[in-house]
């Protein structure tokens, strides 16, 4: 066997002997004699072989080179631009290109770009080569060459109106209606070419479950312009993956359209009895209590907030911390709240508790409490007996007249666990008549009512 055939019997690529010998010859003679056949063969192996990726999850910036094989899933309009001293106009048309493992931005140029506006289409497979970088959106490929396969199969689903929980990796041109759960604030970052981008985040329910949306630029206006409870319809979407979830994305393309009509989200909760520590869970419940908003120094200077709410369900009960933005939700004793993608973590006296940061989602919605029976404003008691209060949103105006009779709640930390028992939340100190049996340092919150200097506690917990 001479020195090209071994050459081919190690290469790892799709091309015939016959191809590999002409590609051989041809690279003899473009360099005019400065190559044997064997050094000519051993060149053109490295460049069929050398950027081969599994899966298009696999394509890095850092690669010089990839080749992977990919579904069209969109194909968008061929634009024209002038390049920088040169009369000749350039061309360029972006493919999104997917497989089962995610999705990748192509982009053609000149000749390519022209011609692909008239011949690819979406569904389109092709066997792809380019190099990768950093983009708009991600990691994009400049495409040199695109070839057909007519006999890959690629299992991705391609637009169309779907749910949230029919969302796969790689889908583009989606179209989802969905109600509103919670809104996050708009953050600015610096791209690589020195221009400002902007982006924020909301989360969206259906019958199925929801999705986190994320909204660039000129989109991301939407989620302060949106209200929770508003449905909306995402149009022409695309899926990508962020730490393990799918999420939806929203840019120039896409347009978000207010709906008239209502969606219902069902939540999907996980027993507030069941939750174990270093856990990530979903929880839904009615909020038995809620605590004054309090601020914090950072160790960077900056200021920050956190809530505490206790939330039950009909297995138990929990402590949510809402920090940031979270701290603001519009919660009081009696609503019915859903609780995603919150941390369980170690609290006080080994209690666990749930943590809700900027990414969680905290929505009040009427029925949250999974198996609430005929209540539809929430649980018809609690697992102790004692019925939910209401909160001052849902309270006729005689309750709101009747002033001293409403209940009050404080926390604080206890400075003197003696009688009487003196707690300080950093803005007040107040005198709390309890025979509950506290401890210095401890954080605890009273429900009752200010007789005077003193509060006359009817809860302590």
């Amino acid at each position: 066997m001479g020195a090209i055939e071994e050459i081919y019997e190690d290469l790892d690529a799709d091309v015939s002997e016959e191809e590999f010998r002409e590609a051989v010859e041809a690279k003899v003679e473009q360099m005019g004699g400065l190559a044997d056949e064997e050094t000519a063969a051993m060149l053109i192996a490295h460049d069929l072989d050398g950027g081969e990726v599994e899966t298009i999850a696999d394509i890095e910036p850092g690669l010089e080179e990839v080749k992977f094989l990919g579904k069209v899933t969109g194909v968008g309009e061929l634009r024209t631009f002038e390049r920088d001293g040169e009369d000749d106009e350039g061309h360029v048309l972006n493919l999104d290109v997917a497989d089962e493992s995610g999705a990748v931005r192509v982009a053609l140029w000149d000749e390519d770009a022209i011609a692909a506006e008239e011949e690819i289409a979406v569904g389109d497979v092709f066997r792809i080569k380019g190099r990768p970088k950093d983009g708009y959106n991600g990691t994009e490929v400049s495409a040199d060459r695109l070839e057909p396969d007519d006999e890959a199969t690629i299992d991705v689903d391609i637009g169309g109106r779907v749910t949230a929980d029919s969302l796969s990796m790689g889908q583009s041109d989606v179209n989802l209606r969905g109600v509103v759960l919670d809104t996050g604030s708009i953050r600015t970052f610096d791209r690589d070419d020195g221009s400002e981008g902007r982006v924020s985040n909301l989360t969206l329910g259906d019958e199925t479950g929801r999705v986190r949306v994320t909204l660039w630029d000129e989109r991301a206006d939407a989620a302060t312009e949106l209200a929770p409870g508003q449905s909306v319809e995402i149009v022409d979407g695309y899926v990508r993956e962020r730490d393990g979830s799918l999420e939806l994305h929203v840019g120039s393309r896409s347009e978000i359209d207010e709906l008239d009509e209502a969606i219902e989200f069902v939540p999907d909760a996980d027993d507030i009895a069941d939750l174990e520590i270093d856990q990530t869970v979903d929880i839904a419940g009615v909020v038995r209590s809620a605590d004054p908003k309090r601020t914090f120094d950072r160790d960077d200077g900056s200021e920050g907030q956190v809530r505490n709410v206790r939330i039950q369900d009909k297995t138990g009960d929990i402590r949510v911390a809402l920090w940031g933005e979270k701290a603001d939700a519009d919660l009081g004793p009696g609503d019915e709240v859903f609780c995603a993608d919150v941390e369980i973590q170690d609290g006080w006296q080994d209690d666990l508790e749930a943590s809700a940061g900027w990414r969680s989602t905290i929505a009040v919605i009427d029925g949250a409490e999974p198996d609430r029976g005929a209540d539809s404003a929430g649980l018809d008691e609690f697992a102790d007996g004692s019925a939910p209060e209401r909160s001052s949103s849902t309270e006729s105006d005689d309750d709101r007249d009747s002033g001293d009779d409403e209940p009050e709640t404080f926390t604080g930390t206890v400075v003197q666990p003696g009688e009487p028992v003196i707690l300080d939340s950093g803005e007040e100190t107040i005198h709390v008549e309890t025979d509950a049996d506290v401890h210095l340092g401890q954080e605890v919150t009273v429900r009752g009512r200010r007789d005077g200097d003193t509060f006359l506690a009817d809860d302590v917990f």
